[in-house]
């Protein structure tokens, strides 16, 4: 909920301002360009920060006549008012060591006066003002949401600067280029919203008028101006201004006014008669202009002006993020979901997931199937639907997207009246470290329900892959018996091509329903690794079968159960060495051993050992690695008996654990995990990894020991882990 209230404050708040944004943000460009064109005139000297009233005032003093103010404005330039040796009046920038006139001040030219009074008041005098003031306000809470959602987006304060993932133009930059300008819109918004309460009376500023006791002052001893020890203590590039007398009186006295005091100067013996601190309000209205402006450093104003052309790209980012979002969401569909069989449930914070879904929802109503499309918070009752695919990203520290905040509590409320096949797909990017977490919570909930039937295992999507989202496509159609293409512009990725492979042995079975080992040859057998997946097309149609390789001696092994009838075993069991086959070799990196866990636990039943077979041939660190494998009877463990024992006294795999769930003790392979909860519950807590190869069925068992497991021994959660990588799994 915090997540949606800082996005619709952040939006609400720029769509009621964004015009007097605009036009504050363009002349506030103009205006930063004052100060810069002020610093370039040759009227500074250098010596400024150096040089004391007490070394300047005589120079002065000797080269005119009469001086009645001295004043250094922001640029550091000295001033002075007064007459020269014609009792002329003049008004003059000079040089303090040596009182030479170095220009006269000309007034502000009139294009910048009509920009300013523009950006002060839109020609508005008050009411102008207090819009302006207003429009500073907003974007001051504009950037305070914006800081939110920033946090929100990358897991915390301490990963505020931490990589961007770049999912379009305007979201990429927005974000970037919000972190950058961050302070200096912050402060200029600070800022401006002061000056506005300072304007209005809404800040308390008293005046300050010195306190002299006149019949005090002294007229004894009469000191130089070179002697006056305020003079000599106070550097020229702190003054404002200073107030010459009127006349010789010893009642007459100087008015120096410093930064952040007033003082008051016996004329004649150089006593400090009185001293006044300005209030904090004063302070804080000067550092407001200072900040605001620009006026003190040529730097400072640069920065402010492309603070500024930030903000106006800003406007345009955020309308163009809002407005992709909301072409995203959700259309009309064509069925209502009381008659729907299949329902897409999607989860997205900023609409880019709703892209795939379409994808779905077209090619199933392509197909003549009667499909809704609806967002995670509308899940409810759907009585007629047989399959439920949820496709979610994953926002924040691992919180649910705002559209998908009460789906937990929504599928505990409604149960649906008959068993549906259900599909998790999740979207994420590898740079988070929460990766699909909220897709793995789902995964886990929907797995809870009794009417909820898993169809095929939990699927991933880092950074919006075409490869990947196919990936989970082929799965799900190969479940389905429904054509599932990734096509479209928005999902087009160059197709695979298929390539030859040769069958170098294949042991095959005489059992109806026995395990076969088949190996084939491929030209580019280096680029590939244990855990990767081997499409294989037995009909020569669309019909694609996925098998997990294990790669041992530089071929491509399968373990494969011949199923009576099955299109994909029955092909693979029929071919003899020497023949060649035509398929495709599908990376599948989230399913590859891990290089740097410090131990590696592998679960599997039946035919899910292929790819584990690989990963131990090749785990040549010989990491730890503890097998746990699940067979009807021993003679299905016979085919991988040796192999595994000869990698046990080569030191590659560091234990064996079997369970036979049709002979003997008749265990099943989460017993197994059972008994070794302590083991299992302490690989996690130190950084180790879990894989899982085999059924849905066994998978939903194990994942289900594990969640108790790790409430009980590590306080978290399996979705946890599972977004961490340390729970991997590739299940059918």
């Amino acid at each position: 909920m915090t997540i949606s209230v800082w996005r619709y404050s952040h939006l609400a708040l720029a769509v009621s301002s964004f015009l007097l944004l605009a036009l504050a943000s363009v002349t506030g460009i103009i205006l930063a360009f004052e100060p810069v064109a002020q610093k370039i005139q040759p009227y500074r000297v250098d010596a400024v920060s150096q040089l004391t009233l007490a070394q300047t005032l005589p120079v002065l003093k000797k080269n005119y006549a009469e001086i009645s103010e001295l004043s250094v404005d922001a640029n550091q330039f000295v001033q002075i008012k007064g007459s020269d040796a014609d009792g002329k009046n003049l008004t003059a920038f000079v040089d303090p060591q040596t009182g030479k006139i170095l220009g006269i001040p000309s007034p502000q030219s009139e294009f910048f006066q009509w920009v300013t009074a523009l950006h002060r008041s839109l020609f508005l005098h008050e009411a102008g003002r207090f819009f302006i003031g207003l429009t500073a306000f907003l974007l001051l809470l504009i950037t305070v949401s914006g800081t939110m959602l920033i946090i929100q987006r990358q897991r915390g304060v301490r990963r505020f600067f931490t990589r961007i993932v770049r999912d379009n133009f305007a979201q990429y930059y927005h974000v970037v280029l919000g972190r950058l300008s961050l302070i200096p819109i912050f402060l200029i918004a600070l800022s401006g919203t002061y000056l506005s309460l300072a304007r209005f009376g809404l800040v308390g500023e008293e005046k300050v008028s010195p306190q002299i006791d006149f019949d005090a002052i002294q007229s004894k001893p009469q000191r130089a101006l070179a002697d006056f020890a305020v003079f000599q203590n106070t550097r020229l590039a702190d003054v404002q201004t200073l107030e010459f007398p009127f006349s010789e009186d010893v009642e007459d006295y100087y008015t120096l006014k410093l930064k952040d005091r007033e003082i008051t100067v016996n004329q004649i013996t150089g006593d400090i008669l009185s001293e006044n601190r300005y209030p904090t309000a004063v302070l804080l209205t000067n550092l407001s202009l200072d900040l605001h402006t620009g006026r003190t450093s040529a730097i400072w104003a640069v920065i402010l002006a492309v603070a500024s052309g930030n903000i106006l790209f800003f406007i345009y980012s955020g309308f163009a993020i809002t407005w992709k979002r909301r072409a995203n969401r959700v259309k009309k569909n064509n069925y209502s979901a009381d008659e729907s069989r299949f329902i897409i449930l999607v989860g997205s914070e900023n609409g880019s997931t709703f892209r795939f879904a379409q994808a779905i929802h077209q090619q199933l109503l392509r197909q003549g199937e009667k499909s809704f499309l609806t967002e995670f918070n509308n899940y409810t009752v759907f009585p007629k639907a047989d399959y439920l695919i949820a496709l979610t990203a994953t926002y924040g520290l691992g919180d649910a997207p705002t559209n998908a905040t009460r789906f937990m509590k929504r599928v505990e409320k409604y149960p649906q009246p008959h068993s549906v096949r259900y599909s998790v797909l999740g979207f994420g990017s590898h740079a988070y470290p929460d990766f699909c977490q909220f897709a793995f919570e789902v995964n886990q909930l929907l797995a809870r329900q009794s009417w909820a039937i898993p169809l095929v295992d939990i699927h991933t999507v880092n950074d919006k892959s075409p490869a990947e989202f196919g990936l989970w496509a082929e799965a799900w159609s190969q479940q389905t018996n429904l054509p599932m293409p990734v096509s479209g512009e928005l999902l087009k990725a160059p197709a695979l091509p298929l390539e030859t492979l040769t069958v170098t042995s294949n042991t095959q079975t005489a059992q109806p329903d026995g395990t076969f080992l088949i190996r084939f040859q491929s030209k580019r057998s280096q680029g590939v690794t244990s855990g990767d997946l081997l499409a294989i097309y037995p009909a020569n149609d669309h019909r694609e079968r996925l098998y997990s390789i294990g790669v041992l001696e530089d071929e491509l092994q399968l373990s494969v159960r011949l199923q009576p009838g099955g299109l994909g075993s029955g092909f693979l069991h029929a071919l003899t060495p020497g023949e060649t086959v035509r398929a495709r070799i599908v990376n599948n990196d989230h399913f590859h051993f891990p290089r740097k866990a410090p131990v590696v636990v592998m679960i599997a039943n039946g035919t899910g050992i292929a790819p584990f077979l690989g990963m131990i041939s090749q785990n040549k660190q010989k990491t730890p690695c503890h097998l746990y494998g699940g067979f009807r009877q021993r003679a299905s463990f016979d085919p991988y008996r040796d192999f595994l024992e000869e990698s046990r006294s080569a030191q590659k795999l560091t234990n064996l654990h079997l369970a036979y769930s049709r002979e003997g003790e008749k265990q099943y392979v989460s017993n197994l995990i059972a008994r070794d909860a302590d083991f299992i519950g302490n690989v996690l807590d130190s950084n180790g990894v879990l894989m899982i190869c085999g059924s849905l069925s066994m998978q939903k068992d194990v994942i289900e020991l594990l969640e108790t497991i790790c409430q009980t021994k590590t306080g978290k959660s399996v979705s946890f882990y599972q977004s961490h990588s340390q729970i991997l799994m590739d299940c059918y």
